[in-house]
């Protein structure tokens, strides 16, 4: 499977950087509900896994909230590969505006 990695700066506080995300995540759940199917969410620390399909493809990923960074590291399927670069600007803008 290809990754794609991505790492978003921030200016926050690391404790804040991580409720927003962990916000973000659980209204995703909510909102998409319908379309995601079986998400798995694990956090140890300021480390999170995940594991979830979605229109019959399997995604994996682990959220990293740093002091002054965010990583996301997913695991894409093959058919996914192809929207790599559209899945990693919807990513990097949600996340700066979530950030700002």
């Amino acid at each position: 499977m290809p990754n794609l990695n991505i790492a978003i700066p921030h200016n926050l506080s690391q404790d804040e950087a991580l409720q927003r995300i962990k916000d973000a995540i659980a209204h995703s759940k909510v909102e998409h509900s319908n379309s995601i199917k079986d998400l798995q969410e694990n956090w140890n620390g300021n480390v999170g896994t995940f594991s979830g399909s979605g229109m019959g493809q399997t995604v994996s990923a682990t959220i990293t909230v740093n002091a002054s960074e965010i990583v996301f590291d997913l695991e894409l399927p093959f058919a996914a590969s192809f929207f790599k670069r559209p899945i990693e600007t919807g990513i990097r803008d949600f996340t700066v505006k979530l950030l700002s």
